[in-house]
Formats: structure tokens, C-alpha cells, sequence
């Protein structure tokens, strides 16, 4: 609580209406222990300055007040306020000058209008989209850019192997793969088994239920496999990264590494990345076999193939080049899971809010551009016939 005086007088708050002048003065400590006083002498100012439905001037006294802090203050221009909002006037006499810039900081303002924009709807529509693509096209340079300072980073770290942080490595890897295992594996299982059972049923139209092997082998391996894995990864280290490294720069901490001569990107980044570029194949092979045994499980169960049947069908169908194309993928979708996390984190400002924004930003930004990326696969790999 911001106090004006540090008087210690023990007198209550209270106003004294002097008749003939119309003068209030104001006595004793107009402070929060007085709430319930400050509050009735500001009632009895108000009904003084706006009294049988007209208004009058109203000049208050503060040369007898002995102590005034905040909620003082702030009642005495809420009444201010209340008067002039009737059409008086309530003017100070006798302020100390730390009342004045007590009651000028607890100046009732009102917010300014926002101006209004009178353009035409398709201008305004045509304005906000020109605006999203050119802010866009700055975040892909930023972060190609950003990329640049990461591949500097690992140049440096290669001339110089003791100055990396294996340490960090590996206990980046156990975040990202190892304690990740469970919850892609038994996702990718449900997800497999759900593919097989959908499938199965259409199929079961055309007696063709055994080509579900087929559709379940190709989808999983080519498709299905390392997005799942990648848009979880997404959602859970991608996160946990934006969130550990905005933190880190609301308490300061990055900046402390700048003072002592370090390079964040070697310290926070660089490991963080290539747990995600060795972790995600790994999970997306751990995924896939795990929805093949989904879908396997179903088959037999719902469709009535024998699990040596749906073994032979799926090496048939399949074959390695199809298990090379996801695992082709799931590098790149790490670094770009890796990159925009990252460079998210590094855009937390000192604020909660702030946190949680870009924390949602990082995994919806990283769950998109996994799904362009492994469409831009999908059309590279179907123009090249692999």
C-alpha cells in the first residue's frame, strides 16, 4: 500500500462540511484500516456536492489529513468522479505535493474509444489476409534462419567434440524416447486395430476382406506410422520444450548464459534437436509395429484370420522400400518439431500468458507443417515411383 504521509496519528478519517463556504475539510487518516470511515465521509462529500437534484462546487480541504495511501486516494476521486459525472466540480486545497501525485496516479480516466474502421468489409478482409501472409512468410524466414544458427551450432560442436554436452543428450533422449515409448506404442496399437476394423467392414462387401492386410501394411508403414508418431511427439516433447525454454527465459536464465560467454543454441538447442532426430525414427518403427499388431489382432478376432495368414499376406504386400519411406520421413519432421518448439520458446515473453501462448502456437504450428511435410513427401516419392 502506497503511502503519502508517515504520520502515525491514531484520529479516525472523517469530512467536516463547513456551511457557510461550502469548504470540506478532511481530518485524521484516511488509509485502509479507516475503510468503513473513509467510505461514509466520502457518501456525506457526495450528497453535499450533488444535494435536491442540483449540483454545487465543491472544494475539499486536505490540509488536515494526517495519513492518505491508496484506497484514500482512489475514494476521493471515485467522488470526484460521481460529482462531476452530475455536473458539479470537486477542486483540492491544501494538498501536500505527495497527496498530489497520490491523486494523480489514482485518476479516474476514461479508456480512450478505439478508432473505428469505416473501410469497405472487403478491403478490411483483403488488409487482415495480406497482414497473416506477410507475418507467415517472416516466421519461415525466421526460422530458416534459425535453422542456419543450428547447423552453425553443430559445425562448431563437430571442430570441437569435449565441448558437447553428451550428458544432455542422453537425458534428452530418455524424455523424448524412452519415457515416450508407452504412450506411442499403445496409441499406434488402438489406431491399427481401428484401421483393420473399418476396413474389414467395407471390404467384407466384396469378399475382399483379406486385402485389408494390404490397405493396414501399405497405410501403416508409408503414412500412418510416423505421422501418428510425429504429431504426438508434437504435442508432447514439442511442447515440453517451448515450456522448459520460455521458462528459462522468463526467470533470465538465457540471458545469464550470454553473460558467461556461452551460446544457447549449443547449450539448449543442440541437444534437444538431436534427441528429436534420433528419438522420432525410433518411436515412428516402435509405432508402426505396434499398429501392425493392432491391426493384426483385429483381423483375427473380428475378420477370422489366422495370424499366419495375416504374416504371409503382409510380406507379400509389403516390402522394404515401403518401411524406408516412413522412416525417410521421420528425421525431417523431428528437425521441423525441433526447430519451431524451439523458436517458440525463445519468443516467451516475461508473462504466464505469454508461456501458454506460445506453448499452444508451438504444437498446432508443428502439427500443421508434419502434415504438409509428409504431404510434400507423399507427392515426391509417388513422382519418383518409390
Amino acid at each position: 500500500m502506497r503511502i503519502a504521509d508517515g504520520s502515525n496519528a491514531l484520529d479516525a478519517a472523517g469530512a467536516d462540511l463547513d456551511a457557510g463556504s461550502g469548504r470540506v475539510l478532511l481530518h485524521g487518516r484516511w488509509t485502509a484500516d479507516q475503510g468503513p470511515a473513509v467510505e461514509s465521509a466520502s457518501a456525506r462529500i457526495a450528497a453535499h456536492g450533488v444535494a435536491d437534484g442540483r449540483s454545487r462546487p465543491v472544494l475539499v480541504d486536505l490540509s488536515g489529513l494526517t495519513r492518505l495511501d491508496t484506497l484514500g486516494a482512489w475514494v476521493l476521486e471515485r467522488t470526484r468522479a460521481e460529482i462531476e459525472a452530475a455536473g458539479g466540480r470537486l477542486a483540492y486545497a491544501g494538498a501536500r505535493p505527495e497527496h498530489r501525485i497520490l491523486l494523480g496516479e489514482m485518476g479516474l480516466r476514461e479508456p480512450e474509444p478505439a478508432p473505428r474502421d469505416t473501410r469497405n468489409p472487403l478491403i478490411r478482409f483483403l488488409d487482415s489476409t495480406g497482414r497473416r501472409v506477410t507475418r507467415g512468410g517472416g516466421e519461415v524466414l525466421a526460422g530458416l534462419a534459425f535453422l542456419g544458427e543450428v547447423v552453425a551450432a553443430a559445425g562448431r560442436v563437430a571442430r570441437r567434440p569435449q565441448s558437447f554436452r553428451l550428458a544432455a543428450l542422453v537425458n534428452q533422449l530418455e524424455q523424448v524416447a524412452f519415457r515416450g515409448v508407452p504412450i506411442i506404442v499403445l496409441i499406434s496399437f488402438l489406431v491399427g486395430g481401428i484401421v483393420a476394423q473399418q476396413g474389414i467392414f467395407q471390404l467384407q462387401r466384396f469378399g475382399a476382406q483379406s486385402f485389408v492386410v494390404n490397405l493396414i501394411g501399405l497405410l501403416i508403414l508409408r503414412e500412418l506410422g510416423v505421422l501418428l508418431t510425429s504429431i504426438m511427439v508434437a504435442g508432447r516433447s514439442g511442447s515440453a520444450f517451448t515450456a522448459e525454454i520460455g521458462s528459462m527465459r522468463m526467470r533470465e536464465e538465457v540471458d545469464a548464459l550470454r553473460v558467461m560467454g556461452l551460446d544457447p543454441v549449443e547449450i539448449l538447442i543442440l541437444p534437444r534437436i538431436l534427441a528429436l532426430v534420433i528419438g522420432l525414427p525410433i518411436l515412428a518403427f516402435l509405432g508402426s509395429l505396434a499398429a501392425l499388431a493392432g491391426g493384426g489382432l483385429t483381423a483375427a478376432l473380428y475378420g477370422g484370420m489366422t495370424v499366419d495368414a495375416f504374416l504371409a499376406r503382409l510380406q507379400a504386400a509389403v516390402s522394404f522400400h515401403h518401411f524406408a519411406v516412413g522412416l525417410i520421413k521421420a528425421p525431417f519432421m523431428a528437425l521441423t518439431i525441433g526447430i519451431i518448439a524451439t523458436i517458440e520458446g525463445f519468443a516467451v515473453e516475461g508473462s504466464a500468458e505469454s508461456l501458454g501462448r506460445h506453448v499452444t502456437a508451438s504444437v498446432v504450428k508443428s502439427i500443421f507443417m508434419v502434415i504438409v511435410l509428409d504431404g510434400l513427401f507423399a507427392v515426391f516419392f509417388a513422382a519418383i515411383n518409390f
